[in-house]
């Protein structure tokens, strides 16, 4: 007869990742000669069920290092980006996600991906990807057995050789001799 218990666990309920592209422009009130290089640094983000969807707030930092008056000259403009994205999630039937927790993860760190200079203003891309898991109480059904495990007798090795020591006997080879 098989005996079933129910463990009560927390597991992850769901997963998914999504990449997420922002595009923007910055006004440097210059006009740029060639971009020099865009970087992307202190990205912060949080994530919030609301309903049956993730809501993603975070902010990160751009820097793009720009050349100007035909290249004699260089400045790095610097902007915070804040933004917000709703990810809608599958939920599983049965499965009760109101107390689930949310741990949102970088995959790919937000990275600048394509740069443009139209007059005055500086066009970005900046492309992320970002993994979310919905953390909750779950029940986990498992086979006991109940057979029990034969005990296996631990030996004192101390108490062993003194037993040996007491039936060896060192005139053995001597004995032999006389024979």
């Amino acid at each position: 007869m098989s005996n079933y218990r129910e463990i009560v666990t927390k597991a992850v309920l769901g997963k998914g990742k999504k990449i997420f592209t922002h595009s923007h422009f910055i006004d440097v009130g210059k006009t740029p000669t060639n971009v020099l290089g865009c970087w992307v640094i202190n990205h912060n983000f949080k994530g919030i069920k609301e309903g049956e969807k993730i809501t993603v707030n975070g902010s990160y930092d751009i820097n793009i290092w720009y050349s100007y008056d035909n290249d004699t000259k260089t400045d790095v403009v610097k902007e915070t980006f804040n933004y917000k994205e709703t990810v809608n999630i599958r939920e599983k039937e049965g499965v009760d996600y109101t107390d689930a927790s949310i741990i949102v993860r970088s995959l790919k760190d937000p990275s600048c991906k394509e740069v443009n200079i139209e007059g005055n203003k500086i066009n970005y891309k900046v492309e992320e990807e970002l993994g979310i898991e919905l953390i909750g109480d779950t029940k986990v059904k498992i086979l006991v057995d109940e057979n029990m495990d034969d005990w296996e007798e631990i030996v004192d090795e101390t108490k062993a050789m003194d037993e040996i020591d007491k039936e060896v006997r060192e005139d053995y080879l001597e004995d032999k001799k006389d024979n």
